[in-house]
């Protein structure tokens, strides 16, 4: 194949590419310039894409002796993940914009550009694996490392992108393989640290950024009952399930500390209370997409079992779902319900749930709303 191997400047995308190249196709790097202030620096494992990331992919391009490009999609990852990530915490809901990114950066604005230039497939060194059959649809599926699978943030992936992925380290027993892989090719990225948070927010302080962002108003914060207990900042930067900076100044009766249950940012509000209230039971989802065929019971409107995922490196949790269609006003939305077997906490609008079945990935939707199993959100006035 004619691969174009995206290099990040981190070892699991430079060793990804080595074996492309080892298993004969024809690669070029490319490293995509998604910081829109160019002197950029990383710190540790804070940030990427950044000044020393892309010499970093240089330098394992160069050793591959493969051709690399710098690719400038800052304008397009600003529009697309930054914006994004501004506009749904402004309206009370918690994104998530790895997958934002994946959706529409990696596989979707690079992936056009990859196809129109004439390339087969995209590479990446993220950690899930691709399943063909024999009638030539695609299935994605959890890496063979569970600690580090990736195929969670990737559950955004039609069956159309899922034609054109090629994930080199699916098969990978490790991360600690990969890195002595790395060191054994002599790359200088061996033991370069992981790179972790949102990486447009490189000093990890997300209220911080959110407030140059967002206009913060002073509002409310209220318990479960509708009792007023204190004033915030502003609601916007809240994020459900929140234990921590809420500074109310009162002890709960019982002693127990307050969470955040609800953001309402029409009434610039916050509801708190006991950790309890935080489990929910059932999810209802939009922006519905399936990574591979769709299940004909999903097609068909059918209940399904499954299991459902709702971070990253969460406990998936067994459960039964079914898409609907429910119309308000004479618009009709598409959504997916999903009936947990098992309670989960901490459950915010915008988050994305992907369901699997087994080792495979059906699809996802972003969080719309979350059903408490013990409180009542009509109870708050």
């Amino acid at each position: 194949m004619k691969v174009l191997a995206a290099m990040s400047g981190g070892v699991d995308s430079a060793v990804a590419a080595a074996r492309a190249v080892d298993a004969g196709h024809d690669v070029v790097g490319v490293h995509l310039a998604l910081s829109r202030m160019p002197g950029t620096l990383r710190t540790g494992s804070r940030g990427c894409c950044t000044v020393e990331d892309s010499n970093d992919a240089w330098r394992a391009a160069d050793q591959l002796g493969i051709p690399y490009y710098v690719w400038d999609f800052s304008e397009r990852f600003k529009e697309d993940v930054v914006d994004d990530f501004v506009a749904e915490y402004a309206a009370g809901r918690t994104p998530n914009p790895c997958m934002r990114c994946n959706e529409r950066i990696k596989f979707a604005a690079l992936l056009e550009k990859a196809l129109a230039l004439g390339f087969d497939a995209v590479c990446t060194g993220h950690y899930a694996k691709v399943i063909e059959h024999d009638d030539g649809s695609r299935e994605l599926h959890r890496a063979a490392d569970w600690a580090k699978d990736q195929s969670y943030v990737l559950g955004v992936l039609t069956h159309e992108q899922l034609k054109h992925s090629y994930f080199p380290l699916a098969d990978t027993p490790s991360k600690a393989e990969v890195r002595a892989e790395a060191a054994a090719r002599g790359f200088t990225v061996a033991n370069k640290p992981d790179s972790h948070d949102i990486c447009f927010i490189p000093d990890g302080d997300t209220r911080g950024w959110l407030e140059e962002r967002i206009e913060m108003t002073e509002g409310d914060i209220v318990d479960h009952e509708g009792n007023d207990l204190g004033k915030h900042p502003g609601a916007n930067a809240f994020t459900v399930g929140q234990r921590r900076g809420l500074k109310i100044g009162k002890p709960a009766a019982d002693g127990k500390p307050r969470f955040v249950l609800e953001i309402r940012p029409k009434e610039n509000k916050v509801v708190v209370g006991p950790q309890d209230l935080l489990e929910v039971d059932r999810l209802r989802g939009i922006k519905i997409s399936w990574a591979g065929l769709p299940l004909p019971a999903a097609e068909a409107g059918d209940e399904f079992e499954c299991m459902v995922q709702v971070r990253a490196h969460a406990d998936p949790v067994p459960a039964r779902a079914f898409v609907t269609e429910e119309t308000e006003h004479d618009d009709a939305t598409t959504e997916l319900v999903v009936d947990l077997d098992g309670p989960l906490r901490g459950v915010a609008p915008g988050q994305t749930m992907v369901l699997y079945q087994g080792t495979r990935v059906l699809g996802q939707a972003t969080i719309n709303s979350a059903r408490s199993r013990q409180w009542d959100p009509s109870a708050v006035s």
